[in-house]
């Protein structure tokens, strides 16, 4: 790259590296964290003279690696080859060090750079979709067949891709590799998901003549039943056809048989392959619904001769209706049929183990079952059931020595995460965190762990103690903070204390202050409204929201409302945790409306991801406190904690 520098472009640079290296004026931590802070905020407004006189305070902080990195990228377009590559060698394998190379990589992409920018490609550790195809526009033209096929991979989405995946598409198109029929499946992926915008965008690398009707698409998109109604006798194109999928789908979110009804008057106008795909996905929608047709709707899209592929998604849910109807053959069909990645997923081991069970086959489900009894997670713990094992107290829970812990402490990745989380920086912490531990080794992971526990952190200690793989700390995993306040308020509600704490660690945590995307606050993340509701109902005088951040005021609303749903859901911790996220209503309507069902298989079929992931967490959860708290009696298992669901 030639030196496009002006004189005081490189005056600068050369005060900049002077900066960094010499000697600090002595300042308190305090006064350097408010410089921090304001050089921070001058970068991201673009005042480079402000950043510059921030960083002459700031060259023997901690974080003098950021005000570095904030210098040279915003004089990055002028700065020559030797700056940027000592400041990547100075930096190496350093978070700012893949951010400034990303950044580069796109300036040389631009200049069609294109033999240093593979060069510094290899380099790259973060290789987010925009630098893929970055790559890839280079790659084609060298006719690179591994790239060809990657990129082309990239076109089965229902999102918008970054700009630079453009170039790379319009090459595939021109070459036909993505051919005719794959920009259809693209415009149909695209109206499954309601991007009617994307639909219309690929539309335009139709044919013309064979195209959609933008007007009758967005007829379709606004009243998909009058659509359906007026055009029922004027579908004859492929065109034609995929409106009429996508009204069907329309109608479809809200309910089943008026989607059914419309179905019936049109699906001989289809294709086998376009009846095949609406099978599924109106089993798809109805298992959601716990609509017990939807197993047979499944099956019957996958008896036609010209079968439309099933997702993994759908055929998920396949398995979830046929549990719900304890159909263990078609429990074992939906899994075979699964990818080989999702078939490897926990979840399917567990379930093609119970039906391989149900079905006699016991040496065949314990194969699988005894490799899943060793992982700590939900399947984990059932599979361990499953064989007749509970969860004791772990034996194996390893504490690294305190000098492991300080040294730990020490490291500069960690330095520079306490210091963000000092300033309340807290993404800026994530992040940081997130890269240094990303290589470490299990005795490494516990070390920072603890180092997180002891600040307080207890979100960082607990998701980076659950990522060691051989040696374990399950007092770092499952952390037992404010345990005197909880147990007092618990006298007062006869709550299960494993069972609190487990959905606390999933509500929050343990972050006080934390609110999340609906509004949720605090530790038992209450919403403003159930605060104010539950305040009122314990005779709390002059509640105001504010306090819902307090610790004890927190704990004891939470504990109140979770006792509330408890008692009005049979007493049973599973619909108690499923009406605790998304609640009481659904947890009820949720219930089989013939037969009583096993809770884990109620736990499998709720229809909300967020919460069936939440639900299964929070009962794990239960069973490791259960352990951690050393309580007197024996514990529940995870079994019983899930217990059998009565029908409504």
């Amino acid at each position: 790259m030639s030196s496009l520098y002006l004189p005081a472009t490189i005056k600068f640079l050369m005060a900049m590296v002077l900066v960094v290296y010499s000697g600090a004026l002595p300042a308190s931590l305090s006064q350097l964290d408010d410089h921090f802070l304001a050089a921070r905020k001058a970068f991201q407004e673009g005042k480079a003279a402000l950043v510059h006189e921030h960083a002459q305070r700031l060259q023997q902080h901690v974080l003098a690696p950021y005000i570095e990195y904030y210098q040279l990228r915003m004089y990055l377009r002028t700065a020559d080859i030797t700056t940027i590559e000592a400041f990547l060698t100075r930096h190496e394998n350093h978070l700012l060090a893949d951010r400034l190379r990303a950044d580069w990589l796109k300036m040389l992409a631009n200049n069609h750079q294109w033999q240093l920018f593979e060069h510094e490609f290899q380099k790259l550790i973060d290789k987010k979709t925009e630098l893929l195809c970055l790559a890839y526009q280079y790659r084609i033209e060298k006719q690179d067949q591994a790239a060809i096929d990657s990129a082309r991979a990239l076109w089965f989405t229902a999102n918008s891709m970054p700009d630079s995946c453009t170039p790379v598409f319009n090459t595939l198109i021109s070459r036909n590799i993505i051919t005719v029929n794959d920009r259809w499946a693209r415009i149909r992926l695209a109206l499954e998901a309601g991007q009617t915008g994307m639909a219309r965008y690929i539309n335009r690398r139709i044919p013309e003549g064979e195209a959609l009707n933008v007007d009758e698409l967005n007829a379709a998109a606004q009243n998909p039943l009058h659509y359906l109604k007026t055009r029922q006798n004027k579908i004859s194109t492929r065109a034609d056809r995929e409106i009429a999928l996508f009204a069907l789908l329309r109608l479809l979110t809200s309910d089943t048989n008026p989607a059914l009804v419309k179905w019936y008057q049109i699906k001989d106008k289809l294709t086998a392959s376009d009846q095949s795909y609406f099978l599924g996905r109106l089993g798809y929608r109805a298992a959601m619904r716990h609509d017990p047709r939807a197993l047979n709707w499944f099956h019957d899209a996958q008896r036609i001769k010209d079968t439309y592929p099933m997702t993994d998604t759908l055929l998920a849910w396949q398995v979830r209706v046929a549990l719900r109807a304890e159909n263990w053959d078609s429990v074992l069909d939906g899994i075979n049929r699964m990818s080989a990645a999702e078939q490897a997923d926990s979840t399917w081991q567990y379930w093609k183990a119970r039906a391989l069970k149900a079905k006699g086959k016991s040496t065949e489900a314990n194969t699988l079952l005894i490799p899943l009894s060793n992982q700590h997670h939900y399947y984990g713990q059932l599979a361990k059931e499953e064989l007749g094992t509970v969860l004791g107290t772990p034996q194996k829970s390893v504490q690294v020595g305190e000098a492991e812990v300080i040294a730990m402490e020490k490291t500069p990745g960690i330095q520079r995460t306490l210091a963000f989380y000092r300033m309340n920086l807290r993404t800026e912490a994530y992040w940081e965190w997130v890269w240094t531990i990303r290589d470490f080794n299990d005795r490494q992971l516990l070390a920072a762990a603890e180092v997180a526990r002891r600040h307080g952190h207890h979100d960082r200690a607990i998701n980076t103690a659950s990522k060691t793989t051989d040696l374990h700390d399950f007092r770092l995993r499952f952390p037992t903070p404010h345990r005197e306040v909880l147990r007092h308020i618990l006298q007062d509600q006869d709550l299960d204390e494993a069972w609190v704490y487990g959905l606390i660690r999933q509500e929050s945590r343990f972050l006080s202050e934390v609110r999340s995307s609906a509004g949720a606050i605090g530790l038992m993340q209450l919403m403003p409204d159930t605060a104010k509701w539950v305040a009122k109902q314990l005779g709390m005088a002059n509640f105001q929201q504010n306090l819902i951040t307090q610790i004890d005021t927190n704990l004891r609303l939470g504990t109140y409302y979770l006792k509330y749903v408890l008692a009005t859901l049979d007493n049973q911790p599973l619909l108690a945790s499923a009406a605790y996220n998304a609640g009481p209503g659904r947890a009820k309507r949720w219930r089989d409306t013939e037969r009583s069902l096993e809770g884990a298989i109620y736990a499998e079929t709720i229809p909300f991801s967020e919460t069936r992931d939440y639900v299964k967490k929070v009962l794990k959860n239960s069973v490791y406190y259960s352990t951690v708290l050393e309580q007197d009696r024996t514990p529940p298992t995870l079994k019983e904690r899930l217990g059998i669901v009565a029908k409504k």
